[in-house]
């Protein structure tokens, strides 16, 4: 995983390693071109240690982590969504637009939800279709099926559609 915090360790952008361009686009896209200077950290930061717990089985350590998202305030609407989303727990996108208060949103929901900078730490991992298939994530639907394995959700291997 490639993860972004700022200064006051808010996480930015999160994404694997194999999709940089993209989070990098998304990082961009939300915060500006120019005000983004990346550099190394020698050691992890708070919200890198929450996720390495959270790949160590301490599921629970990425929902401290505060996150700066940028975005409209519709995606920033979604985002928080999926953070009340609980570990183990999946949602459909319909499902989600209702719990905002949007029940025929479910498309822009889903839009939102696919453009989301931060992987993992806001788990849009978690929304399914309707009919409980794995759908849309950006990391692979494999990565999707184990991260939602890892966090003991219970997917039927008939639901990943390729």
């Amino acid at each position: 995983m490639l993860l972004v915090t700022d200064d006051a360790g808010n996480g930015r952008a999160a994404d694997w390693a194999d999709h940089e361009d993209r989070m990098l686009l998304l990082l961009r896209r939300y915060h500006g071109a120019d005000s983004i200077r990346l550099r190394h950290r020698e050691s992890p930061s708070p919200a890198g240690r929450a996720l390495e717990a959270y790949f160590g089985g301490e599921l629970a350590a990425i929902d401290t982590v505060a996150v700066h998202t940028g975005g409209t305030a519709f995606q920033r609407e979604v985002w928080a969504g999926l953070r009340r989303i609980p570990v183990g727990r999946t949602i459909s996108y319909g499902a989600l637009a209702a719990s905002l208060g949007r029940p025929k949103a479910m498309r822009a929901v889903g839009l939102a939800n696919g453009s989301s900078p931060i992987s993992i730490i806001v788990p849009c991992h978690r929304v399914i279709g309707a009919d409980a298939s794995l759908t849309g994530y950006g990391g692979g639907l494999e990565r999707k099926r184990w991260l939602l394995a890892h966090e003991g959700a219970n997917v039927p291997p008939d639901k990943i559609r390729r």
